[in-house]
């Protein structure tokens, strides 16, 4: 794999869908707990697949889970969770439908506990302020780092399921704590001023 291509981080090659989510989404700072559940359970759903096959599901799991809304998606029921197996719009496996109404439960307790799932997030990062990489290659990205390793092992510890260290840094990346848009690349700029703002 290259390591830039077109300009950009060489692993979003050349898939419509997969640019538009590096050029628009990938490592912008993100605040907002609803988009952060949205991550949390996109990113457990990919667990051992590829990023673009969940991310070509995304509007089916935004139907299928209240457009990720963590109270609703906590009250699911056994009997929706035998419907949604049924349902072709997101991946039917069982243990990741039944761990995404757990997650959903554990993450509004953690909302409550620290006023919101941004703020416990951070509370991991001693400068309060994303972490800025300067990477020249994909070689030297790493696939998790000791921010994501403290998180997903208190995260597991509360009892969230489907959010291991390689997850966890993922959902860092995706959500702009961690800037690892590669030196030269063209979006790194823009998500340099917003993780500065």
């Amino acid at each position: 794999m290259k390591d830039l291509i077109n300009g950009r981080c060489g692993w979003a090659g050349t898939d419509e869908l997969y640019v538009k989510y590096h050029d628009e989404e990938w490592g912008r700072p993100v605040t907002d707990d609803k988009i952060l559940f949205e991550f949390l359970v996109l990113e457990s759903a990919q667990a051992g697949l590829s990023w673009l096959s969940i991310l070509k599901r995304r509007e089916g799991y935004r139907q299928a889970f209240y457009g990720f809304d963590a109270r609703k998606v906590s009250q699911i029921t056994p009997e929706e969770i035998d419907r949604l197996m049924q349902f072709d719009g997101i991946i039917k496996n069982r243990r990741k439908i039944e761990s995404t109404v757990r997650n959903a439960h554990l993450f509004r307790t953690v909302q409550k506990e620290f006023g919101s799932f941004y703020a416990y997030l951070s509370s991991f990062f001693s400068s309060k302020t994303p972490l800025v990489h300067h990477f020249k290659t994909l070689a030297e990205v790493p696939v998790t780092s000791p921010e994501a390793l403290a998180i997903s092992k208190d995260m597991q510890k509360r009892g969230f399921r489907f959010f291991g260290p390689v997850i966890c840094y993922a959902f860092l990346q995706a959500t702009g704590f961690v800037n690892d848009h590669l030196e030269g690349c063209l979006c790194r700029k823009n998500t340099a001023e917003e993780n500065d703002a």
